[in-house]
């Protein structure tokens, strides 16, 4: 069985992406490691080289500001890598730059890919999500993250990551803009992502959005809004109910989470909810599950 891994990432220590982190977590499993380094100033490209694996294998690309639109540029360099993997790997795994997979979970991950090997039935995996806000010791459970998403695929090229590179699909063909594509039959492995997007220092936070939101916005007009909200550095009490982590972070971002220099207080109180998230979130409560999500996967029992 041959496992291969793809990412992407431009500026990332710019915007402070764990991205040396989260390729290091998973290089213990995979057999090589896609790394689509964009046109980068801040020494990206030379801390990918800096790892010193011979599984690693970059790309270099130039991000086009013709897809400053829906996000579709994080679509097309996540094609990029996933096109980049050998064509005789069994699986591919993607992580984004701000996502890191803990060692526990090696032994289920495996397991899953072996036992599935000759399904052809099951075209990957679903992985839950642990989606940090404010800083380590903090998560977002509610329905305003996804709480599992599809991060393993079949080495089918008509698989295509979809839309602004929030999960995959399988396309007919995948050269037509406008086709939705079919969504994919996927098995739920209970291996976690631990998404580290929303735990940065504030200033640095705030660049990072803007940074963001510049891939679907077709000018910067927008950024006034974000000076109006934030100020010199980003409110993180935008959020609607958080919960205390109290788990164990994965081995290869310990020293990043030892080294936060902010502090985040959470104050059930500030919450943003609106009359509808409040509705929802008793129901969670009563009930243990989430309603009426948005899944870009069927789920095969």
């Amino acid at each position: 069985m041959k496992i291969s891994a793809f990412t992407y990432v431009r500026n990332g220590n710019t915007f402070g992406y764990p991205f040396i982190e989260s390729i290091k977590s998973l290089l213990p499993i995979v057999d090589e490691y896609i790394v689509v380094v964009g046109d980068s100033l801040d020494g990206t490209r030379e801390a990918v080289e800096n790892i010193g694996d011979d599984k690693i294998k970059i790309v270099d690309t130039i991000w086009d500001d013709n897809l400053r639109k829906d996000g579709k540029v994080f679509a097309q360099q996540a094609n990029i890598g996933l096109d980049s993997t050998s064509i005789d790997s069994d699986w591919l795994f993607h992580l984004q730059a701000d996502e890191v997979i803990h060692e526990k979970d090696f032994p289920i991950i495996l397991q899953s890919l072996e036992q599935n090997l000759s399904n052809k039935k099951v075209d990957g995996f679903l992985l839950r999500f642990i989606n940090f806000f404010g800083d380590f010791n903090h998560y977002c459970p509610s329905r305003r993250f996804h709480q599992r998403e599809i991060r393993i695929i079949r080495n089918d090229r008509s698989i295509r990551s979809y839309k602004d590179s929030m999960g995959f699909r399988k396309f007919h063909n995948p050269e037509l803009v406008n086709e939705k594509g079919t969504k994919l039959l996927v098995k739920q492995i209970e291996a976690t992502v631990y998404h580290y997007s929303w735990s940065k220092a504030p200033k640095t936070q705030k660049a990072k959005n803007i940074e963001f939101s510049k891939r679907y916005h077709p000018t910067d007009d927008f950024i006034k809004d974000f000076e109006a909200v934030d100020g010199q550095a980003y409110d993180y009490h935008q959020y609607d109910y958080l919960k205390v982590f109290t788990g164990t972070h994965p081995a290869a971002i310990q020293r990043v989470v030892e080294a936060q220099d902010w502090e985040f207080v959470y104050d059930p109180s500030r919450n943003n909810m609106t009359r509808k998230e409040k509705i929802m979130k008793f129901l969670e409560m009563v009930t243990g599950k989430q309603f009426f999500i948005y899944k870009n996967y069927k789920v095969k029992k």
